[in-house]
């Protein structure tokens, strides 16, 4: 089957640092291709998926991100490049409706973000002429619209390192956003008598003010802010952590840097919101609890989970049920099946978590 993955315009695929949705399409791309199909990616200048790839807009005008023009003549380039696929998986916005122009296509999208009032006018603008597909069963609880089937995000366990929790302390990883709860994670460490360290995307005015308001007057020797990490220090930081404090309030569609610390064996305590409860097994791979009091007992809990039992949560998300979880989707559309090989995986690097 060729496939065109049309990925966002903003973030290489993979992101160098912060972008979870590039590194489930890095994974679905490179999945999709061991797999036996033949994968063409379009997506951002400086990505380095193992596939064949194609950009529309240079590089320096990814930035700032959310630039409704760009990402329009990036979709404009993408169709053009993918209208003799078998089928086109979007992940932009603005595609799946300029898809109309191409009634041959099978088009499929994959919602990342919440079902709000303004994603949910747009997508019911596309179906059913595009099949829509949902990343977690809460997410697909919250909208009425149909939908393709729900997929889950994929990890590759064998890229992440088996951590021992040797740093003896929390970790926090995710963008500077009061939904995200930085302030609310130091406070738990800080109750439990562990020092924590975060890392976080912060580069838009919102979350720069709401770290300077709200995070860094609580900095101290026992409370790090590491900057935005790539690759290898992630993983390091989240090999080495006890726990990943993640204390969302708000309905998360799935939450990456959950499944991610999984996959190095890492507990997650957080709250029950969103597609957590999917993820996190409550008193085998992590604590979800409600108040702010349970979080820090929870975190101080969680030093007596297995590290194995958090790896062996993460490999029921691994890369090939995501990639079997799409092919039915895809096979669907065509109305026929679709063969699908397991040669050798593609040759990549492996990231090994080092203490810097």
């Amino acid at each position: 089957m060729d496939i065109c993955i049309i990925a966002p315009p903003w973030l290489p695929v993979p992101a160098p640092a912060y972008g979870g949705t590039e590194a489930v399409l890095d994974r679905l791309a490179t999945g999709l291709a061991a797999a036996g199909h033949r994968v063409v990616l379009v997506a951002h200048p400086d990505s380095t998926c193992p596939v064949e790839r194609h950009s529309v807009v240079p590089a320096c005008d990814a930035e700032p991100m959310g630039r409704g023009v760009i990402e329009l003549e990036h979709v404009l380039g993408a169709y053009e490049i993918a209208r003799d696929a078998d089928v086109v998986h979007d992940h932009t916005m603005a595609g799946p409706l300029h898809a109309a122009r191409f009634p041959h296509l099978p088009v499929i999208t994959t919602n990342h973000g919440p079902f709000d009032r303004t994603m949910s006018a747009l997508y019911r603008a596309m179906v059913p002429r595009v099949d829509l597909v949902a990343i977690s069963h809460h997410q697909a609880s919250t909208t009425d619209l149909p939908l393709a089937g729900v997929v889950h995000h994929g990890v590759a366990i064998d890229e992440f390192p088996a951590g021992t929790g040797a740093g003896g302390y929390a970790a926090f990883l995710g963008r500077m956003a009061p939904e995200k709860g930085a302030h609310r994670a130091i406070a738990a460490a800080r109750a439990a008598g562990l020092p924590i360290y975060l890392a976080a995307k912060m580069r838009e005015p919102a979350e720069l003010a709401y770290f300077e308001a709200e995070v860094r007057p609580l900095l101290g020797p026992d409370v790090v802010y590491l900057g935005e990490l790539g690759p290898v220090d992630k993983l390091a930081l989240l090999a080495d952590a006890v726990a990943l404090v993640n204390p969302i309030r708000w309905p998360e569609p799935f939450g990456m840097v959950m499944l991610e610390a999984l996959a190095c064996g890492t507990p997650v305590v957080g709250h029950p919101f969103g597609a957590a409860p999917e993820i996190v097994e409550h008193g085998v791979s992590g604590y979800l609890v409600q108040g702010q009091d349970d979080l820090a007992r929870a975190l101080a809990d969680a030093t007596s989970l297995r590290r194995e039992a958090c790896r062996g949560r993460a490999r029921t998300f691994s890369v090939e049920r995501m990639v079997d979880a799409y092919v039915a989707i895809f096979e669907r559309r065509l109305d026929r099946p679709v063969r699908t090989l397991r040669p050798t995986p593609i040759d990549r690097p492996v990231l090994v978590a080092v203490r810097r």
